[in-house]
């Protein structure tokens, strides 16, 4: 809602429902008009202060933890992508499994690792060229995503699965990265 043109990808959908209220509508099926945010923790909490009501061109509400609860969505969106990637063969956790696959020239799309894993652990795997790198789901959501209770480090094959999780997982950083300079997950970190 900064009266910017930016593609789809970085953005999310929010609808104006029938009493009113904004919706988030994270997998973009829900009718009306559709109002476009960036996935970014800032301007949404802007937008939840007056712009929806600009951009929607009538007054609405805003119901109070609206960004808390676009996160928890958006979090639960990655989760399932994940699992579907893993149900169909195209994800492996646990870092010796992780390591062979980047080591064994598999075609890893995404490398995922818990944003509560330790820093030293995280260091001893690498972002492949091409690939991503994302931590900004905790260990207990990778578990989820895997089957398990915890889960520190993950990869996802390439493919069509993996694409749609990239994107969700980039709007999911956005809301969770934090301002004070010390980010709440990681930057792509750089192949070697």
């Amino acid at each position: 809602m900064s009266g910017e043109t930016q593609p789809k990808a970085g953005l999310i959908r929010f609808v104006v429902g029938p009493d009113n209220q904004v919706v988030p509508d994270i997998l973009g099926k829900l009718p009306g008009r559709g109002m476009w945010v960036t996935a970014d923790r800032n301007i949404l909490e802007q937008a939840s202060r007056g712009q929806f009501s600009r951009s929607a061109k009538a007054a609405v509400t805003v119901r109070e933890g609206l960004v808390e609860e676009v996160e928890r969505q958006l979090a639960r969106r990655v989760v399932d992508l994940i699992a579907l990637a893993r149900k169909a063969g195209l994800a492996v956790c646990g870092f010796e499994k992780v390591k062979g696959w980047l080591s064994g020239g598999a075609q890893v799309r995404v490398l995922l690792q818990a944003s509560d894993g330790s820093v030293r652990g995280k260091s001893k795997l690498w972002t492949p060229e091409g690939a991503r790198y994302f931590d900004c789901l905790t260990s207990d959501e990778l578990g989820l995503a895997f089957g398990r209770q915890s889960v520190i480090h993950g990869a996802l094959a390439t493919g069509g699965l993996s694409d749609r999780v990239v994107e969700e997982a980039s709007k999911l950083r956005g809301l969770r990265d934090k301002d004070d300079g010390n980010p709440a997950v990681g930057k792509d970190k750089v192949a070697k």
